[in-house]
């Protein structure tokens, strides 16, 4: 029986880190626990209340007001984000969110706040998470860090694709520039900007299928619990 360990996810928007988070924890019967949807769901609440990002002491009441928990779905059989005793799985994955979530998770105190929830997460171990500075920042000393990339083109169409369900309106070119300009927020913010750990395993899944880079993984982490 391998040993629980600590699995960090890390990469670009739109490299499929969440589901590959997924998949393992699913494979390893770990907690997949979504950072992202955390600084998406917090976001969510500061458009929803109106709350001016650049007067610090504006969000640090709003944080104050702010719930943050995970609740499996038993029919998806996967985690679901609540805020304030709301699913807003669903609703934060709208682009009004994504236009403004890497603005809002680049503030020190959110992310503060939101590391010192995920770090509460972790104790027990036996978990996976993906974000943008959990190998870095929230779990430097986890067991397996894995820090996924893409061809850029690949990226807009995955994404594409996801927010197309959802609004046929959407173009190309939106997702293109909304994809750009979090990657160069993400990579240039002040406090904990994205990059990839010293020891981390870079798995660059352009021409992979969920199968395939689901294999990689596990077997990295067969390596790590040996």
């Amino acid at each position: 029986m391998l040993k629980n360990i600590i699995i960090s996810i890390d990469g670009w928007s739109s490299c499929g880190k969440s589901t590959l988070a997924k998949q393992m924890a699913r494979a390893l019967g770990y907690v997949y626990i979504d950072s992202g949807a955390m600084y998406r769901a917090i976001t969510l609440y500061f458009i929803r209340h109106q709350v001016n990002i650049n007067d610090l002491s504006a969000v640090e009441q709003a944080l104050n007001k702010v719930e943050l928990s995970f609740s499996p779905n038993h029919k998806s059989g996967h985690s679901e984000i609540y805020l304030n005793g709301e699913n807003v799985e669903y609703v934060i994955r709208d682009l009004v969110i994504a236009e403004k979530v890497s603005e809002v998770a680049a503030i020190g105190i959110v992310r503060s706040f939101a590391v010192a929830q995920q770090q509460a997460m972790g104790k027990q171990k036996g978990i996976v998470m993906d974000g943008r500075d959990i190998g870095t920042v929230v779990f430097p000393d986890a067991e397996l860090k894995i820090f996924m990339t893409a061809d850029m083109d690949i990226r807009v169409q995955r994404r594409y694709q996801e927010l197309y369900e959802k609004n046929p309106n959407i173009t190309i070119e939106e997702v293109r520039k909304n994809l750009a300009h979090r990657d160069h927020i993400d990579s240039t913010r002040e406090i904990s900007p994205l990059r990839q750990a010293a020891d981390a395993l870079v798995l660059d899944n352009s021409h992979l299928t969920m199968q395939e880079q689901l294999q990689i993984a596990l077997n990295w982490v067969k390596e790590r619990c040996l």
